[in-house]
């Protein structure tokens, strides 16, 4: 039976990062059209390949081999401000992040997930930026951020290490993500993965697989699970670089 939840921080947890990087763009005054190039280039080599193995940037800032500072200095210098100069690398991420905000909702689902008995693990990549951890000990069981451990999602072995934090096997746990190719990845290895896009029915479908009430009105008729034996409800899916849709640089 489904016994633990693995979620992802920013855009489940929080509110969406494309909301975040808008005010960013716009306090940096970025050209928005060549933000998304640049971005593009970044992030379909980071989800779908095309460079090798330890040669993406981004890759190397979510597993903590690149500095969040040289990180910024590398993007700075490929970014254009709408008159024509550079942004300030120094604190660029922090900035770009800063318009995240926490979802009461979600938190609160976490609370209650915990207190049916439920194991909760936050599982995220991290980009060099900071994370509000005033009150993690109330709702997470453990914590995997990408750059403290040396791996980042969808590798398999970030998820196998978040598994042994909580002493669960892949069909006892959940994972929750806003991101595709992270699910597809999660999926393959056994886990029942719940792509997440707002918190209402995000919230309802772990209510539905859980079969109890993960909100403090909770919702009428939540559904029997057809996860009767831990078997995953969504078959079993390709690795990355199958069907899964990577992050765009809309999202990020």
């Amino acid at each position: 039976m489904l016994r633990g939840v693995l979620i992802d921080w920013g855009g489940v947890l929080t509110t969406g990062l494309a909301e975040s990087v808008a005010e960013w763009i716009e306090a940096d005054r970025i050209d928005p059209h060549h933000y998304r190039e640049v971005m593009s280039t970044l992030i379909v080599h980071a989800y779908e390949g095309g460079l090798g193995p330890g040669d993406n940037p981004v890759h190397a800032l979510e597993r903590g081999e690149l500095p969040a500072a040289e990180f910024e200095r590398r993007v700075a210098a490929r970014l254009r401000t709408l008159d024509g100069g550079q942004p300030e690398a120094d604190g660029l991420l922090a900035r770009m992040f800063a318009g995240f905000r926490p979802l009461d909702e979600m938190n609160a689902m976490l609370r209650l997930a915990r207190a049916a008995g439920l194991s909760t693990c936050l599982l995220s990549n991290s980009w060099g930026n900071d994370y509000p951890r005033d009150d993690w000990d109330e709702i997470f069981d453990a914590v995997v951020i990408s750059g403290e451990v040396g791996m980042r999602k969808p590798e398999e072995r970030i998820f196998r290490h978040a598994l042994g934090l909580l002493s669960l096997e892949p069909g006892q746990c959940v994972f929750v993500d806003d991101i595709e190719a992270n699910i597809v990845a999660a999926r393959a290895l056994g886990l029942v993965g719940v792509h997440h896009l707002e918190p209402a029915a995000t919230i309802a479908e772990l209510e539905r697989l859980f079969r109890t009430p993960l909100r403090a009105s909770p919702s009428p008729d939540v559904p029997d699970s057809p996860d009767v034996l831990g078997v995953p409800v969504f078959p079993a899916s390709p690795a990355p670089g199958g069907p899964g849709r990577p992050a765009t640089p809309e999202r990020l």
